[in-house]
């Protein structure tokens, strides 16, 4: 029986775009395709809401655009912000004091405040990921007093050492609840800090529960990495990536070739044809 799918949530990076760093024409086509059937496509990502919105263009979407892992919920069209859940303070104060011990000093630190980049430095890791994300960081004196006086959306701290931000994230989920916050990888390279009910998965149920009035075995979302994953076990279809660890591809509903061979137009095919049966 084909499922009654009305919302299309798709990640960026590793699902829509990979090395490329732009959406193919196959994906574009499919997801026009999709849109013309009456099935809303949204994008949920990691990514800022500046570095989004390409993206967002890119496929055709009318929905608002999921951020942050979903601490940051707009409507590109006019910037109105429906969403926004920043980190807790004296957490986010307690993460950077952290970063700055001598067993982490191989990570770059990145915050994001009001949708602008702040740096203590501009690292090689860092010069790397402004270039792939298009965007201009700020770099200040003391990142430390910056985030005390300005509460972040989000904590990245990155490094080519992917050892080193898997021994940090374990650390990270030692020292802190859940409940408390929300900590996770969009690739081995980052660990991600945000808000403990910023998850994709809380996004997408809002989107389309609260703005679309939708159910969850409603919604097919696609997504390559652990940040997706709370938004792959939400949706009634939830399809991982080729490239996905395994667990995540372990608990999707279906596995996607990789995103190099635009694997999400064969997952559309395989759920969204109009002629299956």
């Amino acid at each position: 029986m084909t499922p009654d799918i009305k919302l299309l949530v798709l990640d960026i990076d590793g699902t829509i775009s990979g090395r490329s760093n732009v959406v193919s024409e196959p994906v574009k086509q499919a997801v026009r395709e999709v849109q013309d059937r009456g099935i809303r496509v949204a994008i949920a990502t990691g990514r800022m809401y500046q570095s989004a919105k390409r993206f967002h263009q890119a496929i055709g979407s009318d929905l608002p655009l999921i951020c942050y892992q979903g601490a940051w919920i707009a409507e590109p069209e006019t910037d109105h912000r429906l969403r926004h859940n920043p980190l807790p303070q004296a957490i986010a104060c307690e993460l950077i004091d952290l970063l700055a011990q001598p067993e982490w000093s191989s990570l770059s630190v990145h915050c994001y405040i009001d949708d602008q980049l702040i740096v203590g430095d501009l690292s090689p890791d860092t010069q790397t990921y402004t270039a792939r994300s298009q965007i201009q960081p700020i770099v200040v004196p003391d990142l430390a007093a910056t985030i005390a006086a300005n509460t972040p959306t989000k904590i990245l701290a990155l490094s080519a050492d992917t050892d080193q931000v898997t021994r940090f994230l374990g650390d990270v989920r030692k020292r802190y609840h859940p409940d408390d916050l929300y900590c996770t990888t969009s690739t081995p390279a980052f660990f991600e800090a945000t808000h403990p009910q910023a998850n994709k998965g809380v996004a997408v149920q809002y989107l389309a529960e609260d703005y679309l009035g939708l159910r969850s075995d409603q919604v097919m979302a696609i997504g390559d990495n652990y940040n997706d994953l709370e938004m792959l076990l939400y949706a009634g279809i939830g399809v991982a990536m080729g490239d996905a660890p395994q667990g995540v591809s372990e608990r999707a509903d279906w596995v996607a070739p990789s995103v190099e061979v635009d694997g999400v137009v064969v997952a559309i095919e395989q759920f969204l044809k109009t002629d299956r049966p």
